[in-house]
Parts: structure tokens; C-alpha cells; sequence
């Protein structure tokens, strides 16, 4: 008995350490040795970084390409191999920004006073503009006898972004000082927008050296389940040879099944984004027990269920009866106006001719209660208002369009436990 429940034990000690192993895989991806297929780009990004940090060459480069092409991580490997150079090290500042973030200047400026670590320098000193802010920090870099300056490297990611800035300031001034001679600079911008110089306006696009990288993800659907092999399984050092074994052997059976080439496909062709993939894999990871120690066919389906489960749909299921019926009458008002927005009188009355025709299966809810359940679709944000309030109406008059499909609606009822049949019919029928 007690060996049975020590073999138990380490088998459960297995899945456990193969669990944390590959969710820390999963999440915490670590930047590759060399970037694969883009050795041009990097070494050209490289060069370019090279000359700022070392020859004191201020420049300005872009790097474009879609969502999960490898922007960052190509850039990650460019700094990583730059810092590794001695006389680098100690010289170069990096400065971050995101977009996403730093949404107006005087925060990016903020951002950048931080992260050079100038917060004391400037002190309660007022500036009159952005410029000369930026030009008093960059001055603050300088060495004691003033003739030279660190280099900066200031990376923007979401680089898009910050042209929706008021007058595009902070580019503006990057780039104005990355042109002159003052302080050795170099603008890297991060963007999957291949429109992105459109967007910049004429005295800023004047300044840019329209260096670009291009970058486009260029993985075929073999090198993908590669990919997922690479990812599932375990090393060689794992500690227990037999299990790490078996394992292995149930993540080539896994990619092999039929119906997980399905799923990997339809993942690949909608994103090949392997960020998405991580997520896929974590949820089929996650789902490993001692009761079946190894991955399985159906821990991937189950996680590619999960991953594109409908949220929307799912939140109908939780609704009351009064709120589906609600949702049933926008959708019959949505039919019978071709799709024109409705208020909350027109769902009233809509509902009200359904209790007359069913009175003996419905319980008749008082327009207050029925008011509620409208709300509560409205928190949810099943139901969106057209304009922004600024005109002032009453609120049963407000005009309101629906944000579910009827595709969502149907689908929802199908699965509403317990869902009164006349409802369902009313639903069905072409017209309340």
C-alpha cells in the first residue's frame, strides 16, 4: 500500500514540475540565440545602434510588420548583443516608451525624466515649452567638461500612436534633435502600420531618415507544428527519464491526430501570431492531471473550445427569462426595421403584445421591473446607446441599437437550461 502510494506521489510530482516547466515556457518567452530568417535585418539594425553607441551617429530607424512577427524580439537581440560590448555598457541609456502608455507628452516627458533618472535635476524648475524641457535634460546628460554626451536610445513601441499626439511634439523633437549635432541619438519606432509615414505630419517627416525595416512573418504551417513540438515537450534533463519519455511520445501522437491538425491549422490561418499559440498550449497544459499524466487529443480540443468560446453568448446564458425576453423582442424590432435603432417604449410594447398571446407561461412583469432588465442589458453592454447623451431625452425614448447577432441570440437559447418552449417559438417565429 505504501509503495503504491509512493509511486503515486512521484508521479504526481511529475506533472506537477512538467506543469511549472512548461508554463513558464509558455509565458516567460526567452529571447532565441539569433533571430531565425532575419539575419539581413538584424545586422543592418545592429550597424545602425553600433554607430550612435559608439561613434556618437545619431540616426532614426522604423521597424514595421505585423502582430507577432518578431519586431520586439528582433530589437531585443540587437540590444542584447549591443550591451554585451564593452565599451557600450557603461555609456548608452535606453529610454521606453509605448504608446498605449504615455498617451499625451507631458507624460512621455515625465517618462523620459524618469527613466534617465533626472527627477532631481528638474525639481520644480517651469519650462516654456516641450523643446526646451527636452533640450534641458539632454543638456544634463552631458559629461563634465561638456564636449561629449552619453548616447540615448529612445525606443517607441506603438510608434502609430504617438502621431495622434497634439501637434506631434514629441516626435517632432526627437527627431529634431536626432538631425543635429548636439546629443548622439537614435529614434527606433516599433509599428505594424505599413501606412505609418502617412500619418506623420510635413515638419516631422522632414526629420526622419526613412530608414525602415520591413518584417514579415514568412513560418509555413509545417514550421508551426514544429513550433508546437518544440514547445510541448521536455527537456533532456528532466529529472525522471521515463516519464519525460512517455511524454514526448504523447505530444507527437497529439500533433500527428487528425483533428488537432484541424485546430492548428484553423489557429494558423486566423493568426500567426505565436502569442495566441502560447495561450492555446497553456490552457491544454493546464488541463493535465495524475489521473492521465500525459497530453491527450482532447486537452487541445477542449483548450481550442475555450479559447473561441463566444464571451457574448456566454453572458446570455447567465440572463434572467425577462431579460432574454427583452433581447428576443430587439431582435423582432431589429427584423421588422431593418436593423434601425429602437427605445427602450418600442421594446415595452413589443414584450407586452407576447404577454397578451402567452399570459398562461409568462409571469406579467410591471414596466419598473421590465425598466431594470433593460438597464442591466444596458451594463452589460448587450445594448449600446446611438448617441452620446448629448441631447437631453427621456430615457425610455433613448435610442438604443443591439450589439448581439441573431445567429448569437438563437444560439444562446438552444442552450438556456430550462428555457420556457414559448419563448423559444416567439424567438423562431419571423415576426413578434
Amino acid at each position: 500500500m505504501s509503495k503504491r502510494r509512493s509511486a503515486a506521489l512521484t508521479e504526481a510530482q511529475c506533472v506537477s514540475l512538467a506543469q511549472k516547466l512548461l508554463r513558464e515556457r509558455l509565458c516567460h518567452q526567452k529571447l532565441p540565440d539569433q533571430p531565425s530568417g532575419l539575419d539581413s535585418q538584424h545586422k543592418h539594425l545592429l550597424e545602425l545602434l553600433r554607430r550612435t553607441a559608439v561613434h556618437g551617429e545619431s540616426n532614426s530607424v522604423l521597424i514595421v510588420g505585423p502582430r507577432g512577427s518578431g519586431k520586439t524580439m528582433l530589437l531585443g537581440c540587437v540590444l542584447r548583443e549591443l550591451m554585451s560590448l564593452k565599451e557600450v555598457q557603461k555609456n548608452v541609456l535606453l529610454v521606453e516608451l509605448n504608446g498605449l502608455l504615455q498617451t499625451d507628452d507631458k507624460i512621455a516627458l515625465k517618462e523620459i525624466t524618469r527613466q534617465l533618472h533626472l527627477e532631481n535635476v528638474v525639481g520644480d524648475k517651469v519650462f516654456g515649452s516641450f523643446a526646451e524641457n527636452l533640450a534641458f535634460l539632454l543638456e544634463a546628460l552631458k559629461s563634465g567638461d561638456r564636449s561629449s554626451s552619453r548616447p540615448v536610445l529612445f525606443l517607441l513601441d506603438e510608434f502609430d500612436l504617438f502621431a495622434h499626439h497634439k501637434n506631434q511634439t514629441l516626435l517632432y523633437n526627437l527627431l529634431d534633435v536626432s538631425q543635429s549635432a548636439q546629443t548622439p541619438v537614435a529614434v527606433v519606432g516599433l509599428t505594424c502600420r505599413l501606412d505609418v509615414l502617412e500619418l506623420l505630419e510635413k515638419r516631422v517627416k522632414s526629420r526622419f531618415s526613412h530608414r525602415q525595416v520591413h518584417l514579415f512573418s514568412s513560418l509555413s504551417f509545417a514550421q508551426y507544428v514544429d513550433v508546437v513540438l518544440d514547445q510541448l515537450r521536455l527537456p533532456q534533463d528532466f529529472p525522471d527519464h521515463r516519464f519525460s519519455t512517455e511524454w514526448n511520445r504523447s505530444v507527437t501522437r497529439v500533433c500527428e491526430d487528425k483533428c488537432v491538425e484541424e485546430v492548428l491549422k484553423r489557429n494558423f490561418n486566423s493568426s500567426k501570431d505565436l502569442r495566441s499559440l502560447h495561450s492555446l498550449l497553456f490552457l491544454a497544459v493546464s488541463r493535465v492531471c495524475v489521473s492521465h499524466s500525459t497530453l491527450r487529443e482532447s486537452d487541445l480540443l477542449e483548450a481550442s473550445r475555450l479559447i473561441s468560446a463566444d464571451s457574448k453568448a456566454n453572458v446570455l446564458h447567465g440572463l434572467s427569462i425577462l431579460e432574454l425576453c427583452l433581447i428576443i423582442a430587439m431582435k423582432h424590432l431589429n427584423d421588422t426595421y431593418d436593423g434601425e435603432p429602437f427605445n427602450f417604449q418600442m421594446v415595452h410594447n413589443e414584450f407586452k403584445k407576447f404577454i397578451q398571446r402567452k399570459s398562461h407561461s409568462i409571469h406579467k412583469f410591471e414596466k419598473p421591473v421590465v425598466m431594470k432588465a433593460f438597464e442591466h442589458l444596458l451594463q452589460l453592454e448587450l445594448v449600446r446607446p446611438v448617441d452620446s447623451g448629448v441631447c437631453k431625452v427621456q430615457r425610455e425614448y433613448q435610442l438604443m441599437k443591439l450589439m448581439l447577432e441573431h445567429t448569437q441570440v438563437m444560439e444562446a437559447l438552444q442552450k438556456y437550461p430550462q428555457c420556457p418552449t414559448d419563448v423559444k417559438q416567439w424567438a423562431l417565429s419571423a415576426f413578434g
